[in-house]
């Protein structure tokens, strides 16, 4: 799959998901039943994990961490969906189950990398941006890093029943979902079907998880 920004966006995107489950003291306010609330909830499981030398080098740890924590708080079907786009609509059942699976795999992979990363880098948060929609927020935040320029990190979240999750990332402005939306639909345009795209990206999960799915050259 060709990716339309280089891997280091997409595992910045994807740390800073990750490192927007942290406290959100300075923000927050005592009556706020909010977005907040949802990424404050994996804050100290966060903080343990990350305290572990061994957590960042053992796959099957952030696998089983990114499923408890991180996913409970992320919409993946909706991310699923909007990654597809019209390929979503016309798509089988079966081949919304193996998608959804097979990227959830490609993003856990990034997690991994990104944990190796980009450990060194903080969140800053930022005012939440209301929507005329009441069950509908962006979450700002920026990325800090040492002497290096911050980094405008947002997040599209929606209530989901009684629950906020997460539906997209934008990174300097730039959607995380309309990127991976670019990259799937010339694949799809390419290869003529979305079952051929499906099982290519299982492929090549399989290969990157049978070898090294840390090493640098995984994609």
């Amino acid at each position: 799959m060709k990716i339309k920004y280089s891997l280091k966006f997409m595992l910045l995107a994807v740390f800073a998901l990750l490192f927007s489950f942290m406290p959100l003291s300075q923000v927050m306010a005592a009556d706020l039943s909010t977005p907040e609330q949802a990424i404050e909830q994996a804050s100290n499981k966060l903080k343990v994990k990350m305290q572990d030398p061994g957590f960042t080098k053992d796959f099957k740890q952030i696998t089983v961490f990114v499923e408890e924590t991180i996913y409970p708080h992320v919409d993946f079907d909706r991310i699923s969906a909007l990654v597809l786009g019209k390929n979503w609509k016309s798509a089988s059942e079966t081949e919304k189950t193996q998608f959804k699976q097979e990227f959830k795999t490609l993003l856990v992979r990034t997690y991994s990398r990104a944990f190796i990363e980009f450990k060194d880098w903080s969140v800053q948060f930022l005012p939440v941006t209301k929507d005329e929609n009441p069950d509908k927020v962006i979450v700002n935040t920026e990325v800090l890093q040492p002497g290096r320029k911050a980094i405008s990190v947002n997040y599209r979240m929606m209530k989901n029943g009684n629950e906020w999750k997460a539906y997209d990332i934008l990174i300097e402005g730039v959607s995380l979902v309309t990127n991976y939306r670019s990259s799937f639909k010339s694949d799809i345009d390419r290869t003529g079907s979305l079952a051929s795209v499906i099982e290519s990206l299982a492929k090549r999960n399989k290969e990157a998880l049978s070898k090294n799915p840390l090493a640098k050259d995984a994609s």
